[in-house]
């Protein structure tokens, strides 16, 4: 473990949810850091299965099958194939190489996914989703309840037959913001990791003025220029935006002018 780097002895909120929030407390832990875990977003089944299910009964009249998120593999991935197998026809796409990763952990390769930028505009911009690729097909986009409708509406708009299929549902921390208010009050954050807007609000509405003062002297990082806005939008100022991923978010780390 290396104990000497600049972030050796800070400790770091990571706030994915925790079925993904590993991987960045391992790197932080691996560059000396002191991970603290603290999903902002719980992840649960969607309210009503049905839709999803409907779904996997047509997989095969569908030409493309978004996935927004790993969440969204994880959910909906065991119900379609439990129909069958991945019709041969039927192109994946993710938003994001994490959610690449999370398909081919299920056996589904060939993903078309965005390489650099990691959001919906960067997929929209593929040739596979372009008008005369996608008019007069059905797409299916797998996600989490509410979200975006940027990709869906773009799609339809370049003639595509477009079902929004809720997977899972997103809700708040359940147990409350007081191991965050401890940690501040005996001088042990250093930083948040943030990759979530709605998490992010979440964060912000639990906290009391106390720990909203506190939260706006603490590093945010995060990996988005829309979640940097949407910092802003909710009053934040010590927001750092890094590359995308965890990748992105342990260099901006590394590379963040730590006080003395």
């Amino acid at each position: 473990m290396n104990t000497v780097g600049p972030i050796a002895g800070r400790t770091i909120v990571v706030t994915r949810p925790q079925a993904q929030a590993a991987p960045l407390a391992e790197a932080i832990a691996a560059a000396g850091g002191t991970p603290l875990i603290f999903p902002l977003l719980e992840i649960s089944p969607a309210a009503d299965p049905q839709p999803l299910a409907e779904a996997a009964e047509r997989l095969a009249d569908y030409a493309l099958a978004v996935f927004i998120s790993p969440n969204a593999v994880d959910y909906a991935l065991p119900v379609l194939v439990a129909h069958g197998p991945w019709p041969s026809t039927l192109t994946p796409a993710a938003v994001g190489q994490g959610t690449v990763k999370a398909l081919a952990v299920h056996g589904i390769t060939g993903c078309v996914a965005p390489t650099e930028r990691f959001d919906s505009e960067a997929l929209l911009d593929l040739p596979a989703l372009a008008a005369e690729r996608v008019a007069g097909r059905r797409v299916a986009i797998f996600r989490g309840d509410g979200g975006r409708e940027l990709l869906a509406d773009t799609l339809r708009q370049r003639g595509a037959t477009v079902d929004c299929i809720p997977c899972y549902q997103r809700s708040g921390p359940s147990d409350g913001v007081a191991p965050l208010l401890a940690a501040w009050r005996a001088g042990r954050l250093d930083a948040f990791t943030v990759s979530s807007s709605e998490g992010l609000r979440h964060l912000v509405d639990l906290l009391d003025a106390d720990g909203r003062a506190r939260l706006q002297n603490t590093p945010v990082f995060v990996p988005h220029a829309r979640i940097a806005e949407n910092a802003r939008a909710l009053g934040l100022s010590n927001i750092i935006l890094t590359d995308a991923a965890d990748a992105g978010i342990l260099a901006g780390l590394r590379a963040y002018n730590w006080p003395a």
